[in-house]
C-alpha cells in the first residue's frame, strides 16, 4: 500500500469510514441515495421521473441540458451543472427525466447512466463518494443535489468546491455534478453581506463563497410562466393523464386554480391536474 492509500484509509477510519461503499451495488440499479448514517449508497426501486415530452415551457433548457447530458454518457467532455430560478418549474423534474430518457434509448451494450441523489447537508461526503466513482470507471455516474443553498456559518460548500475542481487528481471522468437552487450564487444574501461587512478585504470573503457557482460549467436559469405557458403545461398534463373534462373548462378551472395559489408554474400545473 503506497503512502496515499494510507493517508485516505487513516482519513476514512478517522471520519468513521472504515469500509467505504462496495462499487459492486450499482449493478443492482440505476438511481441511488446517498444514506449519510449508513455510509451507503441506497438503491432506490423507481424514480418518479416526468415524461421528457411533458415539460414544457423550457425548451431552451431543455435542449441544453439533454445535450450536455448525452456527451457525458457517450464518453465526450461535458460540463457540471447548476440549474437555478423560480421554484417548481421544473428544475429537478428535467435532470430526472433526462436520466429516464437516456436510459431508455441506451443501447443493450451501454451500461446504465447512474443517478446518485445527495443531501445538502451530506456534502461533506463527496471526496469519499468521489473516490468510490472513481474506481467504477466502467460506469457514468450524475451526483444530484437539489434545493442546494449555504447560509451563514455553513461550511460544507468548500467539500463542494473541491469536488467541482476535482483537487490535484482532477475530477472523475465518469461523474458529473448537476445541482438545483433558487438562487443564482447559491448562498444567502445575507451571508454574502455578511463576508462583505466583517472580512478584512471585504472583497476576498465575497469572491471566494459567490466563485463557487463559477465552477458551474453549464448554469441554465428558470423563469417564472406566463399564464399561456401555464395553461399549456395544464393541457398537456391533462392528455397525459387521461382527462376527459371539456378544453374550455379544464383552463377556466386552472385559471382559478392558479389564482388561489398565487403563483403560476409547472408544479401549479401539475397539482391542477393531480385535482381533477
Amino acid at each position: 500500500m503506497n503512502e496515499l492509500s494510507r493517508i485516505a484509509q487513516a482519513v476514512e477510519i478517522m471520519a468513521g469510514i472504515e469500509n467505504p461503499p462496495d462499487k459492486k451495488i450499482f449493478d443492482q440499479g440505476n438511481g441511488f441515495v446517498w444514506d449519510n448514517e449508513t455510509k451507503s449508497f441506497r438503491r432506490v426501486s423507481k424514480i418518479a421521473a416526468i415524461p421528457f415530452d411533458l415539460l414544457v415551457g423550457i425548451d431552451d433548457q431543455r435542449a441544453q441540458l439533454l445535450t450536455n447530458t448525452h456527451r457525458f454518457y457517450e464518453g465526450k467532455p461535458a460540463n457540471n451543472a447548476l440549474l437555478w430560478g423560480a421554484r417548481g418549474m421544473g428544475k429537478s423534474s428535467l435532470v430526472k427525466s433526462i436520466h429516464a430518457l437516456l436510459n431508455q434509448s441506451r443501447s443493450k451494450t451501454q451500461k446504465p447512466l447512474i443517478l446518485i441523489e445527495i443531501h445538502r447537508e451530506d456534502l461533506a461526503a463527496l471526496p469519499m463518494i468521489q473516490r468510490v466513482l472513481r474506481e467504477a470507471e466502467d460506469r457514468r455516474f450524475i451526483i444530484f443535489c437539489d434545493d442546494l443553498s449555504f447560509d451563514r456559518g455553513d461550511t460544507s460548500y468548500k467539500s463542494l468546491k473541491t469536488m467541482l475542481e476535482g483537487g490535484i487528481e482532477g475530477r472523475p471522468d465518469n461523474v458529473l455534478f448537476y445541482a438545483t437552487s433558487n438562487r443564482r450564487h447559491i448562498l444567502a444574501r445575507d451571508m454574502i453581506d455578511n463576508e462583505q461587512t466583517t472580512g478584512l478585504i471585504p472583497g476576498e470573503g465575497i469572491e471566494e463563497k459567490v466563485s463557487l457557482s463559477d465552477r458551474f460549467g453549464l448554469w441554465l436559469g428558470f423563469h417564472a410562466c406566463s399564464q399561456d405557458e401555464y395553461l399549456t403545461m395544464v393541457h398537456n398534463y391533462a392528455r397525459a393523464m387521461g382527462v376527459t373534462l371539456a378544453a374550455d373548462k379544464i383552463t377556466a378551472q386552472a385559471i382559478e386554480w392558479s389564482v388561489t395559489r398565487g403563483s403560476r408554474s409547472g408544479r401549479v400545473a401539475w397539482q391542477f391536474v393531480q385535482s381533477l
